[in-house]
C-alpha cells in the first residue's frame, strides 16, 4: 500500500521520459520512499544491412 502521496510533479517527469521512447527503459529511483531519481535509457536500433559482395561466386 503506498503511504505516501506522489508528487504531480514527479507523475510529469515520468511521462515525459517515457514520451517518444522507442526502445529502452525508464528506472525510477526511490530513497526512504521518496523518488530521488529518473534515469533513461534509450536503445537505437538500426536495420541490418547485407553486403552482397560477400556471397558474389559462392553457390
Amino acid at each position: 500500500m503506498l503511504k505516501t502521496k506522489i508528487d504531480q510533479e514527479w507523475i510529469e517527469r515520468i511521462i515525459r521520459s517515457l514520451e517518444d521512447l522507442e526502445y529502452g527503459s525508464v528506472q525510477i529511483i526511490v530513497h526512504d520512499s521518496r523518488i530521488t531519481q529518473i534515469e533513461k535509457l534509450e536503445k537505437f536500433r538500426y536495420p541490418l544491412e547485407r553486403k552482397d559482395s560477400h556471397n558474389k561466386g559462392a553457390k
